[in-house]
């Protein structure tokens, strides 16, 4: 019993890491998506500014 113990506290920091590193990708997937939609709306209020159809 006392091994069953040990190994799952040794399977803790193994669990916490690989969550850790889930979230790691799930924030870098956001990061990549806003960084994207930022810049298409940067080209089409460029293209927008160069057609003369903003203020």
């Amino acid at each position: 019993m006392a091994t069953a113990t040990t190994s799952s506290a040794q399977g803790e920091p193994g669990k916490l890491r690989k969550w850790l590193r889930r979230i790691g990708w799930l924030v870098a997937i956001w990061l990549a998506s806003v960084t994207a939609l930022f810049l298409l709306a940067a080209v089409f209020r460029f293209a927008m500014g160069a057609a003369g159809l903003s203020r």
